[in-house]
């Protein structure tokens, strides 16, 4: 006789992205018996077509320039050129070899995983290919997808999105790329280094619109030094296929040839058709409503990830997958401060922030603010990596720092410490007696918080 608990577990998890292959592990390693149905591969987005590959390819990037540039730190270089194909190689092999490690986890927690497309059709079930699944708890994971704008007709050759654009095999000779948020940025600056002739396109009034006013600037200037064009304010109209490409037209009358648009919109929310509403769900534009402890509307059933309304960060997936396994075995998890999740931007330079700008922490304690800026033309080390950029500190007068900005080659390593000031809402005198190894860039931290604590050193 068949085992009439075979297709029945404690937790069953659509979608085997960051948030739902961390739920199942946490789950798993709390002693419940778990499932993950997933319709492409385990890792999902930020593994196969996000996070990881393009930090490999803003790493070649990486390399590139620092051919280019050998000569200002007196080693004789040559850069010949970016061989597309073997860029890929590298690139791949770096997620091949993470996608084995995954695998090899979900394997060793006895995590079953289900193959194909799930698709909730009770509050305690799910079916796969027509087989039915059922479990005390389910939660929904199922992801982000690349969005475009309304009319704009993505072709995948020379109207692509970011996943295209992750598996082009030559370099473009120029592309627009239509949005100046994180994705814009990053491609822009991976292909600038690439040797591509840039130019993005932004309908709000600075790139980085979500940032510190200060880093946006900064990261403006920089663009502008490297070559990087972009017009912002300037919403975009139409697209036009040409013999060589595309001609973009944005208000005010303008167009920009290139070889390729990218569009760089924003990701929505993986949710049609899968049966949430159709069961309860309650849904809003898309995204999957819950409250603070990721619970959706519908008993036993939660949320994670990029279809819960907030940042899509993949880190921010694996906490709130740990945090649901957590809570469903009963452990009463601290609820996720969704502001002291860090931000990162690997552009050339990094934008790196966590807390409040100091725009929304004005808004919310009006005068009792206090900023300090620290120049990392007094850091010795961003002097010897020959970087510019800033740490820049916002505080509530007498109170904790509620927001660290900085700007700058390699500040994303600091964004550790900076949130766990922020997380552990530290002052500038809790921080400033710490001592800060000598000559890092995370110095700068420090300098910058002896220098809100009223005694600053390297600061003029």
């Amino acid at each position: 006789m068949s085992d009439p608990h075979a297709n029945s577990f404690d937790v069953l998890i659509l979608g085997g992205g960051s948030g739902g292959y961390a739920a199942a592990f946490r789950a798993a390693q709390l002693g419940l018996s778990v499932a993950l149905v997933e319709k492409d591969k385990l890792g999902g987005t930020c593994l196969h077509r996000g996070c990881i590959p393009t930090k490999a390819l803003l790493h070649a990037g990486e390399v590139a320039d620092a051919a280019r540039e050998a000569e200002q730190f007196g080693v004789q270089a040559t850069f010949s050129g970016v061989d597309m194909k073997a860029v890929n190689a590298y690139k791949d092999g770096v997620v091949t070899k993470l996608y084995k490690g995954l695998q090899g986890l979900a394997k060793a927690r006895k995590v079953q995983l289900i193959e194909g497309e799930g698709r909730l059709v009770a509050a305690d079930a799910v079916e796969v290919g027509g087989t039915r699944y059922t479990a005390k708890n389910i939660v929904l994971a199922t992801g982000s997808y690349s969005k475009t704008l309304p009319g704009l007709v993505v072709d995948g050759e020379r109207v692509i999105t970011s996943e295209h654009a992750l598996g082009l095999d030559h370099v473009p000779a120029s592309a627009v790329v239509l949005g100046g948020g994180v994705i814009g940025c990053e491609f822009a600056s991976a292909w600038k280094s690439f040797g591509v002739d840039v130019t993005i396109v932004e309908a709000l009034p600075r790139l980085l619109a979500v940032e510190d006013e200060a880093s946006s600037k900064a990261l403006e200037r920089a663009f502008r030094k490297r070559g990087i064009a972009f017009k912002v304010g300037k919403p975009f109209e139409g697209v036009e296929r040409t013999d060589s490409g595309v001609k973009v037209s944005i208000q005010g009358g303008d167009t920009i040839e290139a070889e390729l648009l990218l569009v760089a919109v924003g990701r929505g929310p993986t949710t049609a058709n899968l049966g949430y509403e159709e069961q309860g769900v309650k849904m809003e534009r898309g995204f999957v409503l819950t409250d603070e402890r990721l619970r959706t509307s519908v008993p036993n059933v939660y949320a994670v990830g990029d279809i819960v309304p907030g940042v899509q960060l993949a880190h921010r997936g694996f906490q709130q997958g740990i945090f649901v396994a957590e809570e469903i075995a009963g452990l009463h998890p601290q609820v996720i401060d969704e502001a002291g999740i860090p931000r990162v931007t690997y552009s050339e330079p990094e934008v790196a922030s966590v807390g409040l700008n100091e725009s929304k922490a004005r808004e919310l304690h009006g005068d009792k603010i206090e900023t300090v800026q620290y120049d990392l033309t007094g850091n010795g080390k961003s002097q010897i990596l020959k970087t510019a950029g800033f740490v820049k500190l916002v505080r509530v007068q007498d109170g904790p720092v509620v927001g660290v900005h900085m700007v700058g080659s390699r500040v994303s390593e600091l964004i550790g410490e900076a949130q766990l000031i922020y997380n552990w809402e530290a002052f500038p005198g809790d921080v400033a007696p710490l001592v800060h190894m000598h000559p890092t860039q995370n110095e700068a931290l420090g300098e910058a918080h002896l220098a809100l604590a009223g005694k600053p050193l390297h600061v003029h």
